[in-house]
């Protein structure tokens, strides 16, 4: 017994002495690994750049001064959002409004359309009897054409061989005159006229080109054949388009249905006359609904006597005395939206009480003076960013959270991965920076002149690098001018012209602006807001060629702006000499 007693008291002592030696490394090892979790979790930023976010203490990629940490890690939020600092959201000027429902202004609203030749005045001129095509008097699409005009001259072995049938059947009319009728009406079948038959017949000669005349007045539209083509019969020669009225096709969406109605009356504008107004009235409601773009078209009939209006012109309708009265629309500023190809995306801040925000994809009705109709994507009560909504979209990128550029999230290659304290050996730095943005299909030839406008966009740069007014206002000039060179009926697309339409009017207030300023200062004030414009227009659009997006936090008083170059390295418009090398590529694209 005694010998059980000693040995429990040997092995109380030992825990004892192992408590006092070894006892609180638990608890330290404890507090480390918390530590080292909240060391993993926290944010580092720049206090002159705040914008800056790494997970790790350095040097600011941009100014050189060490990194602080942030006011809060990434704890708490979800996925897709993300937190801006305090300082951010005053040096950026951001501002946020609560959406809500308003009336439509006046019960006047306005829709957006396209010109489209008057199907029911149309015509296709067809051969009434196979051959080849000797000669073709139409030479050009658009060309105007009379009734009874020569269009084209056709040999047919057909139409020789009944010439010769109605000589030897004209022979014989008197023995057997069904079968001299029936040869007689075989040509009229053929659309031959009694004095073409009637010639034949008398002088005994046969003709081995025929003649094809207008059967319509009109234009032509489409050209379907050329000359030396060898034809059937019935086969269609030209389209012709009697464009004394035309149709105007414009959008509805389904929750817009009722409020139309067959005879309302609709003024149409155009920008090709700016200070005018045309008269008419809906002719047609589609009862059928466009299931892609959830849209009914609506018809108006315009009176075109005097050519005013060509296919394929985009034009605006405003139509007075809406019936709403028991119904509301949820609008938001024109100012909250940013639009990626096929996508407009607007910044909702998640958390009242903190600047939490996350990117929202939504679907836009009509516009109605400066604000949208919101069709789907937001319900009355968020909070969006109305002021600053791109420079929110740039600190998004550069924390990899979904942004206008990088639909799905993740970190974004810029050309500059490690400036921006990414991985250089992560998965991601193969992106392809076309794959940042969803870019409207258009024509190359719309392309090139866009790229006209972009080109004269760098002179203007390049001027305002080197405070040069003078040709800074010279290069707005040409900028203007080619602006005016770009054809909008190059976009087949409705929503790729409406979106250039919004932004050729921007981008040619803010370059007149420049033009007519007389001091540097003022020039480049101007030049910030032509570059977010022009920016939009080329990530829509493209120009065939590489294209590096550049911005300076410290441009325009601490807000931040962005611009277009031709080349990686960063030479500032600015502040020229004073800080020429302050900023960073922000995208490459291509």
């Amino acid at each position: 017994m005694k010998k059980y007693i000693i040995y429990i008291g040997i092995l109380a002592v030992g825990l004892l002495l192992g408590w006092i030696l070894f006892g609180g490394s638990s608890k330290d090892e404890t507090d480390h690994n918390h530590d080292a979790v909240t060391e993993t979790n926290q944010m580092w930023t720049c206090s002159m750049h705040p914008q800056i976010m790494q997970p790790e203490a350095g040097d600011c990629p941009i100014c050189g001064m060490d990194l602080i940490p942030s006011e809060a890690g990434a704890d708490g939020l979800a996925v897709d959002e993300f937190k801006l600092t305090e300082n951010a959201m005053a040096l950026a000027n951001i501002q946020t409004t609560v959406v809500g429902k308003g009336n439509l202004e006046g019960n006047t609203i306005k829709l957006s359309g396209k010109i489209a030749e008057n199907e029911e005045a149309n015509a296709v001129q067809v051969s009434y009897f196979s051959g080849r095509i000797e000669r073709l008097n139409v030479s050009f699409t658009g060309e105007e054409v009379r009734k009874g005009k020569l269009l084209a001259t056709i040999y047919s072995p057909e139409l020789y061989a009944a010439q010769q049938e109605l000589i030897t059947a004209a022979s014989l009319k008197e023995s057997q005159p069904a079968l001299y009728k029936a040869v007689r009406n075989k040509l009229k079948l053929w659309k031959l006229s009694e004095n073409q038959i009637n010639q034949i017949e008398e002088t005994q000669k046969v003709k081995e080109n025929f003649p094809v005349y207008a059967t319509v007045s009109g234009t032509v539209a489409e050209k379907l054949v050329e000359q030396g083509d060898y034809i059937k019969q019935g086969q269609p020669l030209l389209k012709i388009a009697n464009l004394n009225t035309v149709w105007g096709n414009f959008d509805v969406y389904e929750n817009q249905i009722d409020l139309f109605e067959k005879g309302q009356e609709v003024m149409i504008t155009t920008n090709a006359y700016s200070n005018k107004e045309f008269r008419g009235k809906v002719d047609f409601i589609d009862p059928v609904l466009n299931t892609k773009t959830r849209t009914v078209t609506l018809r108006v009939v315009l009176n075109n006597k005097d050519d005013v209006f060509k296919p394929g012109m985009f034009v605006t309708a405003n139509i007075d005395g809406v019936k709403n009265e028991n119904k509301e629309a949820l609008s938001i500023p024109a100012s909250a939206v940013l639009w990626t190809g096929e996508r407009s995306v607007v910044y909702l801040k998640t958390n009242p009480d903190q600047p939490i925000f996350e990117m929202r994809e939504i679907k836009l009705g009509n516009q109605i003076g400066n604000e949208y109709e919101v069709v789907e994507g937001l319900f009355v009560g968020n909070e969006i960013v109305t002021n600053g909504a791109f420079t929110v979209d740039a600190a998004a990128q550069l924390q990899g959270k979904k942004s206008m550029m990088n639909k799905d999230g993740g970190k974004v290659m810029t050309g500059h991965e490690g400036h921006l304290g990414m991985d250089n050996n992560s998965s991601n730095k193969e992106t392809d920076h076309t794959n940042m943005n969803e870019r409207l299909e258009v024509s190359e030839k719309f392309q090139q002149q866009l790229n006209s406008v972009y080109n004269e966009y760098i002179n203007l740069k390049d001027a305002l690098v080197k405070e040069d007014s003078k040709s800074a206002s010279t290069s707005a000039s040409t900028l203007l001018n080619n602006l005016t060179k770009v054809d909008m009926k190059l976009l087949s697309d409705n929503k790729a012209h409406k979106h250039w339409m919004s932004l050729e009017k921007e981008i040619k207030s803010s370059t007149t602006s420049i033009s007519k300023a007389s001091d540097i200062k003022a020039q480049r004030d101007h030049f910030k807001h032509l570059s977010s414009h022009l920016i939009n227009a080329v990530q829509l659009f493209g120009v065939n060629e590489k294209v590096y997006l550049e911005f300076c936090p410290m441009a325009d008083n601490n807000k931040g702006a962005f611009w277009l170059s031709k080349e990686e390295k960063v030479i500032n418009p600015y502040f020229g000499d004073a800080m020429l090398t302050c900023g960073e590529v922000k995208q490459i694209i291509e």
